[in-house]
């Protein structure tokens, strides 16, 4: 990795740059942490210090209190922040609220960390913006050409359908809580459902910040106290995990949703007794993953958590340099699925659901 060398390498903590003395979204508590955005893989307390953009040292504080580090400093988008003879400067990542890229740039050479991003339309987050540079380094959480996402405002069109199909049954959607639970509800209002959405008590908090930051909700409403045939014809957001756990027996016969990118696969949807798959996901899809690849120039791809091995032989064949990281510790949020590879589960043969599917798991 010639361009790179005194820019970033890797430890056991993750990336860091050693001509600036700090890591990007390490995965135990460093001296001195840049994060890309609020989720829990990337975004872990106890670090001396820390440098994100204004609203992800917001959503930390939310979720781990104020004192989730020793010092914080803001970065604005676009503004180059200067750390000894290195120019840093964060840029959209279009993932979740704050999500952003980080550029690092001395001597003539620019790495890009983008952590986590997408490039579908999301209403609740900046658009992501592509950076001209050396290095690219690249997630890969759907990094095989299976996974090809819908457009999520369809997605959102089914759940309303549904409803009408099923009006004497609640629906129960699985949602992350930081930003893909913001993101269905704004869909679902652009899509003309003004009536009350009923949230999890987890969700609730994160709701409450994206709506302070001016993101408008609707209205939205606690499920708790509430009996199934109060929810009749509504929606309820949750948690994935809470999907199948006591708390959900309350709501009587649901209908089980689940936003998400793995929802490509019908398996999955299976697996986790999900009557009606959404699939609208928080990372690129395939062709968007080569997309912005091409699109930044870089002549050398480092490829992060995810199907590394076909993004990376995607590149060699059009003569870039690449390599996976390889990197531990990532995907524990998001989009994760810590029981199963995805380039086991989505290789060819696996049973793979359409764009215009129904919904219904076969």
């Amino acid at each position: 990795m010639p361009v790179a060398a005194d820019l970033l390498t890797l430890t056991p903590a993750g990336l860091y740059c050693p001509r600036g003395g700090f890591h990007i979204d390490p995965v135990r508590p460093v001296d001195r942490a840049l994060i890309t955005h609020g989720h829990s893989d990337h975004a872990r307390s106890g670090h001396g210090a820390v440098l994100a953009t204004p609203e992800t040292l917001a959503i930390m504080a939310v979720r781990y209190g104020e004192n989730f580090a020793g010092t914080t400093e803001a970065a604005g988008l676009g503004r180059p922040i200067r750390i000894g003879d290195l120019a840093v400067t964060f840029h959209p990542a279009g993932h979740v609220l704050g999500s952003a890229q980080i550029a690092l740039e001395a001597g003539g050479a620019r790495i890009v960390v983008s952590g986590d991003y997408k490039r579908q339309r999301d209403p609740t987050c900046s658009p992501f913006e592509p950076v001209a540079c050396d290095v690219f380094v690249t997630e890969a959480t759907f990094g095989l050409p299976v996974f090809r996402h819908p457009d999520a405002r369809g997605e959102a069109d089914k759940l309303i359908g549904s409803l009408a199909l099923f009006p004497d049954r609640p629906h129960l959607v699985g949602a992350y809580a930081l930003g893909k639970a913001q993101r269905m509800i704004a869909l679902l209002r652009e899509a003309g459902y003004d009536d009350t959405i009923f949230l999890h008590g987890a969700l609730e908090r994160l709701c409450q910040f994206y709506e302070s930051r001016g993101i408008e909700l609707g209205p939205l409403d606690p499920v708790r106290g509430l009996k199934p045939k109060d929810l009749a014809g509504r929606i309820v957001l949750c948690p994935p995990g809470s999907m199948a756990d006591l708390w959900s027996r309350r709501l009587g016969d649901p209908v089980t949703a689940f936003a998400s990118g793995w929802m490509r696969v019908r398996a999955r949807a299976r697996q986790r007794g999900v009557e009606l798959p959404l699939i609208v996901s928080d990372h690129a899809d395939w062709d968007d993953l080569t997309a912005t690849i091409e699109e930044t120039g870089a002549g050398e791809v480092w490829v992060t958590h995810g199907a590394e091995e076909a993004l990376v032989h995607w590149c060699r064949q059009r003569g870039l340099d690449a390599r996976p990281l390889n990197l531990l510790g990532y995907g524990d949020e998001g989009e994760a699925e810590p029981e199963g590879s995805p380039a086991a589960e989505a290789a060819p043969g696996a049973e793979v659901g359409s764009a215009g599917d129904s919904g219904a798991a076969a």
